[in-house]
């Protein structure tokens, strides 16, 4: 067995197409398109890469078949917002082998120390604002849009190289169809409508989409700044996943809030794509599109994504007022179910609101790390020094 880094085009193809060996028809897993995989990955395609540097490994057995990859990855702008000092593993794929997963993250442990950096978490694929952690709980059931699903038995493979959960993440399951939900939030709307005479609840619109978009950004930078782990979306960060998303939004599913005209909140649900993906098999050639337009008319579920409020505004009963928005829209188009996630273990205002939807918690997901390589001090000049010494590199 050998640990190598993947700098060639053809070990990226193998880093690629890795999972595919690791998962069986049979799985919930769910096939990502080969191309938005390589896009991830691609310092060419993804802006993530302007503020971030990594380094790819793969790892081999003797008959020279790759058994496991994984990612070390530094971003500048989390060691600059959130003062922490701290390189991230993902993209960790592998087979039940204890010696080639710990190889994997001995690799990656090790070229974080070479760019002076003093632990590790992960999984992020690449950051925490895209998918993240390793699933912890619901392994029987497929992921939504957007969310992973990993093998029980890697949860086992990163405890014994000596990581441990430093986080979890849960996503609730709420069935739409139940026209009690909406009932049980009229009294904490009517107390928010008497609180801010001048709230107002719309949708997003096509015809201003990428104003709604800025608008989007600057709630999501605002009401998340002092989440664990956040990291501002950066412009062209932004301007990629609005595009990326553009094809997928329902405009009745994009909720924000205003109060005396200005933006203070927003709730953004989009279809459970995942139904399709896993019909096609990451492949969007001429059946692949075929598939996709067929199989998207059958969806029937959403992924809550994203619900937020900007501190000056919450407790103030506004995300009950964009939930029932949110609910009242998509029964008139026709969803059934929807997943609330992720929320953080500690986010207990958004899980006391999930719990008043009827929701439940069905999936978990875990963060590991707390594995210190140094205690060195980290003052402002030493923060900038680093981040420009490794961005030069």
């Amino acid at each position: 067995m050998k640990i190598i880094k993947a700098d060639t085009r053809e070990q990226f193809k193998r880093f690629v197409r890795f999972p595919w060996k690791v998962y069986s028809k049979n799985s919930p897993w769910v096939p990502p398109l080969i191309s938005d995989a390589e896009g991830i990955l691609s310092e060419n395609k993804n802006p993530f890469w302007l503020h971030a540097k990594k380094q790819l490994f793969l790892a081999y057995d003797d008959n020279n078949n790759v058994i496991g990859r994984i990612a070390a990855i530094i971003d500048y702008n989390y060691i600059t917002f959130q003062y922490d000092k701290c390189g991230f593993f993902g993209f960790f794929e592998c087979y039940d082998d204890t010696e080639a997963a710990g190889s994997l993250l001995s690799a990656t442990e090790n070229w974080l120390k070479e760019q002076s950096i003093d632990r590790m978490i992960g999984p992020m694929n690449p950051s925490i604002n895209d998918e993240c952690g390793f699933l912890s709980e619901g392994f029987d059931i497929p992921p939504s849009l957007m969310m992973v699903y990993t093998p029980q038995y890697y949860l086992r493979l990163v405890e014994q190289y000596g990581l441990k959960k430093v986080k979890e993440l849960y996503a609730y399951d709420m069935d739409i169809s139940e026209a009690s939900r909406v009932g049980r939030l009229e009294r904490v709307i009517a107390a928010a409508k008497k609180k801010l005479p001048t709230l107002k609840i719309r949708t997003m619109q096509e015809s201003s989409f990428e104003e709604d978009l800025k608008v989007v950004k600057s709630i999501y930078n605002r009401a998340w700044e002092k989440n664990w782990g956040f990291v501002p979306w950066s412009d062209e960060e932004f301007a990629a996943l609005a595009s990326k998303l553009k094809i997928l939004i329902i405009p009745q599913m994009v909720i924000i809030a205003e109060v005396a005209g200005s933006p203070v909140g927003m709730l953004i649900s989009v279809p459970d794509y995942n139904y399709v993906l896993k019909k096609i098999n990451g492949r969007l050639f001429l059946f692949g599109v075929f598939k996709f337009l067929y199989y998207r008319r059958k969806i029937d579920s959403l992924r809550l994504m994203i619900m937020g409020v900007i501190k000056e505004y919450r407790h103030k009963g506004i995300e009950a007022v964009m939930y029932e928005k949110g609910l009242k829209n998509a029964l008139k188009i026709g969803y059934k179910h929807c997943e609330l996630s992720w929320v953080l273990e500690d986010n207990i205002m958004t899980q006391c609101s999930a719990e008043m939807m009827k929701g439940r918690i069905y999936k978990k997901y875990a963060i590991y790390g707390n594995k210190v390589f140094s205690n060195q001090d980290f003052s402002s000049q030493k923060q900038c020094d680093f981040k420009n010494k490794n961005k030069e590199s």
